[in-house]
């Protein structure tokens, strides 16, 4: 049984974040080739390759059994919900194979490494390496400033009907900041009263 691999994000309306998923489906794919010759990258939503698509390619590649392998950090309703969804659905139009969404990144110690590296990283550039230097990240007063003043979708300053924060261009924050309630697994059939 010839195994397919897909590492799938979420997806972003910016070119530059898809392509480092695409990145890292490729360095993925050079890294263990020797154990999956077939690595394919999909993004959830908003940009392809899409779930299907990647999956098209793993069985026209010869897959039989597809692995998803979410590239995200927690157990959140992508990883429940839309990811092993969306795997259903397109293993559907490809009779003869099997799937299989792994866990997320999660706790590890690689992850608290990396943290590591990404903070002492900062420590040693004096909180101003070319990356962040002139932007919001770096803490500087004028672009923290400017950040503030320029609503760009993601405004923490959103609230849902409880008061707290919400992310501006989320359906699903948008759906509970509009007075949506929760209807309890099992109780109704969509997740949220009032979402259409």
């Amino acid at each position: 049984m010839k195994t397919g691999i897909i590492i799938v994000d979420h997806g972003s309306r910016r070119a530059q974040s898809n392509a480092m998923l695409e990145e890292v489906a490729r360095l993925f794919g050079e890294r263990f080739g020797q154990t999956y010759d077939v690595v394919e990258p999909a993004h959830m939503e908003l940009a392809e390759p899409s779930i299907a698509s990647a999956y098209a390619r793993c069985a026209e590649r010869g897959a039989t059994r597809v692995v998803v392998v979410p590239f995200f950090l927690g157990p959140g309703k992508h990883w429940t919900g839309d990811i092993p969804r969306l795997t259903a659905e397109a293993a559907r139009d490809h009779a003869g194979t099997a799937y299989h969404v792994t866990m997320p990144l999660g706790i590890d110690d690689l992850i608290l490494d990396l943290l590591y590296k990404r903070a002492t990283f900062c420590a040693d550039h004096a909180y101003g390496c070319d990356s962040c230097r002139g932007t919001a990240r770096s803490g500087e007063p004028g672009p923290a400033a400017a950040a503030l003043a320029e609503p760009n979708g993601h405004d923490a300053r959103l609230t849902d009907a409880h008061g707290m924060a919400v992310c501006g261009s989320c359906p699903y924050s948008k759906a509970v900041s509009e007075g949506a309630t929760f209807i309890p697994a099992g109780q109704g059939t969509p997740a949220i009263a009032g979402a259409r």
